[in-house]
């Protein structure tokens, strides 16, 4: 099995920005620690402004890292993601074409509650929490929402080969019922949390059916005691946006947190046979940390960095490590050293 990273440059759910600044000398950097203090084998790179997309991935290509160019509309309909989707195919075979290493074009992200027009909601947040809390219409209307989803996607993938000749995937969701067929990977978000925990090996089996290669696209965990048990959703222990964003209750900071799910996680996909499995991420740019608990956002980072939310004496700290970052660096010098073996 190998071990990848996602990499944010910026997506918009609810118009909301997940990073304000994107200077490509800092992501250079950046792809630099991500090929030799963790030695990964790829990098999802995922943002929903085109350019900053095709900018890093460049950068990713040029330490010698498989990109998956992942580029995550928010808030579109079916034919504006398609024509975001079209746009990136050039891009990425663009890229394929010049570099010497893998290219896998991703079309979206759980794109049921991200794009409009298929869960009931008014923007990504609305559709998070009618997920959260079905009631009997959506039970009733759900099989015609996966029809919708699934014609949406063979059609996006039938529109990226005319331009892409790369291997291509889709990061689901484990509710979103994909059908494969039209694509060369297996992708989904495969979190563990206390409400799947017990079910999570035959979710992990089922996806295997296929008869294609298994991506998980995404896995990881907060920075606070308990977040393992949360999973995915982490992350909802923050309030408001931008400047004005709070934590909803105290909580304890705990690296180790994430250490344990990584591991723990690691060792499942790799005795399910999981091709590559990328951790959800390298930074929450938008999470910064503080000293004060309760003023401290990268407790609901998934990243294994933090990112400075006070000045620093170092004026040239970008990012610090996390427990996470190390352990990252050692499991996968460890898995290199197996494969040798």
């Amino acid at each position: 099995m190998r071990i990848g990273i996602h990499y944010d440059t910026g997506f918009f759910p609810g118009g909301r920005s997940s990073r304000t600044s994107f200077d490509a000398g800092q992501v250079a950097l950046d792809m630099k620690a991500i090929a030799g203090d963790l030695n990964c084998a790829a990098v999802r790179i995922v943002g929903g402004d085109l350019d900053r997309l095709t900018v890093a991935a460049g950068l990713a290509a040029a330490e010698d890292l498989e990109v998956w160019f992942s580029p995550m509309p928010c808030e579109l309909d079916a034919d504006e993601m398609l024509a975001v989707f079209d746009d990136c195919a050039a891009r990425a075979e663009a890229l394929r074409r010049q570099s010497a290493g893998k290219i896998v074009l991703v079309l979206g992200c759980e794109v049921s509650l991200f794009g409009r027009g298929f869960l009931p909601g008014a923007d990504a947040y609305a559709r998070i929490a009618r997920l959260s809390a079905p009631g009997p219409e959506l039970f009733a209307e759900y099989p015609a929402i996966v029809r919708r989803l699934n014609a949406f996607l063979s059609r996006a993938a039938e529109t990226a080969r005319a331009k892409f000749a790369g291997p291509l995937t889709y990061a689901s969701g484990p509710w979103e019922q994909i059908d494969w067929a039209p694509f060369d990977i297996v992708g989904v978000d495969a979190y563990r949390d206390r409400g799947n925990a017990s079910t999570f090996d035959r979710q992990l089996d089922e996806l295997f059916v296929h008869g294609r290669p298994v991506a998980v696209t995404e896995f990881g965990c907060c920075t606070y005691r308990g977040a393992g048990e949360r999973g995915g959703n982490g992350w909802a222990i923050v309030k408001g946006h931008g400047e004005n964003q709070w934590l909803d209750g105290d909580y304890v900071r705990d690296e180790s947190e994430q250490v344990a799910y990584q591991r723990e996680l690691l060792e499942i996909y790799q005795r399910h046979g999981v091709d590559i499995a990328f951790w959800f991420t390298f930074a929450s740019w938008n999470r910064p940390h503080r000293q004060h608990p309760r003023d401290d956002m990268d407790l609901a980072s998934f990243g294994v960095v933090k990112v400075p939310g006070e000045p620093s004496p170092a004026a040239s700290l970008r990012w610090s490590p996390k427990a996470i970052f190390h352990e990252f660096a050692k499991i996968t010098r460890e898995l290199d050293a197996r494969r040798l073996s």
